[in-house]
C-alpha cells in the first residue's frame, strides 16, 4: 500500500489530537506525520504509532513534500496557510470555516457525497460540526421522500469552543462545587455551568446567528438541494463533549415512523437507539454521555411530527454525536482516506 507524507496543521488543539488518534485508529497510510502548530509548542515532541514526532512552527514552508494537509485551525489562519500546502502540492482537507460556501471546493460528508471528493482543486472543506451531526440521519430519510424542510435545535457541548470552552466548563463547575465565586466568562458569552446560552456565532441576518445559518447553507450544498428550508436555533449547553439536536423534516412524500426507523437502522454512520421502555438507559435514546468519544450519530426518539394534521408528511427525532470526532477530526480523516482510494 502506498505511504502518504500527512501534516495536521493545529496538531496542538482539540480537534487536531484527535485527528491524530482517527489516523492511527482507521490504518491510515502514513508514510511521515508532521504536526504543525505555533510557535509556542514548536520543539514539544508527541508520541505516533510508538515514535516521537517534533512538532514543526505552521508556516508555508513546512509543507513541502506533503500530500495531504488536515487543518484545524481558525479561518483567518487556514486562509493564509492552507493554499499554501495546495501550492506545494498537497490535497487539504480543512475543518475551518473558510472554505465551506467556496463554490470550487467540495463540502463533503463521506456518508452523503463522498463523489464530491472528485472535482477538488486541491482544497476539500470538512462541513461545521452540527451539519454533520444533524445531517447524516437527515440523508437516508431523505433518499427515502425527499426532505423540503428542516426545523432544529441544537444543544451544542464546550467542546464546540474547543480546549478553552471545555476547560472553562471545567472550572467553571470546580469553582461552583467549592462555593466560589466564578471568573469572568472568557471562551463563552457568559456563564456556562448551570446555564444555557441561547447564542453561538454573530447575529446575521434576520436575527438568526451564523451558527445557525450554517445548516441550511451548507446543507444545501451538502446534499445538492439548492432549495432546501432551514429554521434553526443554536444553544450552548453546560455539556463537555457530543452535540445534540431536535429534528423535524417535512417531506416531499408521506413516510411512516416505520419506514423512518428501518432507513435509520441500515443507514452508514447511524446508530438507532429507540426503546423508551428499555431497562438501561443508555438502550432508551440518545444522550451525550453515551455519545462522546465514539463515531456514530445515535438517533432516537423517532416520531410523527403532528403540529400540523393537515400535512402528515413529517418526522421528528433526536439525534446526539460527538463533536470533536465525527462532528469535525472523524469526518475530515475520513475524507482524507477516500482520497487514498482514488
Amino acid at each position: 500500500m502506498k505511504q502518504y507524507t500527512v501534516a495536521i496543521l493545529g496538531a496542538t488543539g482539540a480537534v487536531g489530537t484527535q485527528m491524530l488518534q482517527c489516523l492511527d485508529e482507521q490504518d491510515f497510510p502514513v508514510g511521515k506525520l508532521k504536526l504543525l502548530a505555533s510557535a509556542r509548542s514548536a520543539g514539544k515532541a508527541v508520541e505516533f504509532r510508538g515514535e516521537q514526532v517534533v512538532i514543526e512552527e505552521a508556516r508555508p514552508e513546512a509543507f513541502e513534500g506533503c500530500d495531504i494537509v488536515l487543518g484545524a485551525v481558525e479561518d483567518d489562519l487556514a486562509k493564509t496557510l492552507l493554499p499554501e500546502a495546495v501550492k506545494r502540492g498537497a490535497v487539504v482537507v480543512d475543518n475551518s470555516h473558510a472554505f465551506r460556501l467556496d463554490p470550487d471546493v467540495p463540502l463533503v460528508v463521506p456518508e452523503i457525497n463522498a463523489e464530491d471528493i472528485k472535482w477538488h482543486k486541491g482544497l476539500i472543506a470538512n462541513p461545521n460540526c452540527a451539519t454533520i451531526i444533524g445531517l447524516v440521519p437527515t440523508w437516508p430519510l431523505h433518499k427515502l421522500a425527499g426532505v423540503k424542510r428542516m426545523v432544529v435545535s441544537t444543544y451544542q457541548a464546550a467542546s464546540g469552543a474547543g480546549v478553552p470552552g471545555m476547560r472553562e466548563l471545567e472550572e467553571q463547575l470546580a469553582a461552583l462545587g467549592r462555593g466560589e465565586q466564578l471568573p469572568d466568562p472568557r471562551a463563552f458569552a457568559a456563564q456556562l455551568a448551570n446555564n444555557l446560552i441561547p447564542q453561538i456565532g454573530g447575529v446575521k441576518e434576520e436575527g438568526f446567528t451564523s451558527e445557525e445559518m450554517k445548516l441550511q447553507n451548507e446543507g444545501r450544498k451538502i446534499m445538492h438541494l439548492p432549495e432546501l428550508r432551514v429554521n434553526c436555533t443554536c444553544v450552548r449547553v453546560p455539556v463537555l463533549r457530543s452535540h445534540s439536536e431536535s429534528i423535524t423534516l417535512e417531506f416531499e412524500r408521506d413516510i411512516t415512523v416505520e419506514e423512518a426507523r428501518e432507513a435509520l437502522a441500515a443507514a452508514p454512520g447511524v446508530k438507532l437507539v429507540d426503546d423508551m421502555d428499555a431497562a438501561d438507559a443508555s438502550d432508551r435514546y440518545p444522550m451525550p454521555l453515551f455519545t462522546s468519544d465514539q463515531d456514530l450519530i445515535w438517533v432516537g426518539r423517532v416520531r410523527r411530527d403532528i403540529s400540523n394534521p393537515e400535512v402528515t408528511r413529517g418526522i421528528t427525532f433526536w439525534c446526539c454525536g460527538d463533536q470533536i470526532r465525527k462532528g469535525a477530526a472523524t469526518n475530515a480523516v475520513q475524507i482524507a482516506k477516500l482520497l487514498t482510494e482514488e
